[in-house]
């Protein structure tokens, strides 16, 4: 009934408390660095091709009468 903490599990509590907060900010860490590389990535990507055909250039010499 009034169990209490022996110093075994005291050091299996601090034991398993800072390995999951390693995994937890190991994770954290390796998710941002993924999103920061992704958002770099389609920052710097290639333009999207317009949806307008190409146009041809436009000649605005005028006429020469001969």
């Amino acid at each position: 009934m009034g169990r209490s903490l022996t110093s075994e599990r005291r050091e299996r509590l601090a034991l398993m408390l800072v390995a999951s907060t390693s995994v937890t900010f190991t994770i954290a860490a390796v998710s941002d660095a993924l999103a920061v590389r992704r958002a770099r990535r389609r920052a710097s990507g290639p333009p999207e091709p317009s949806e307008q055909p190409a146009r041809r250039p436009v000649d605005r010499r005028t006429p020469v009468a001969c």
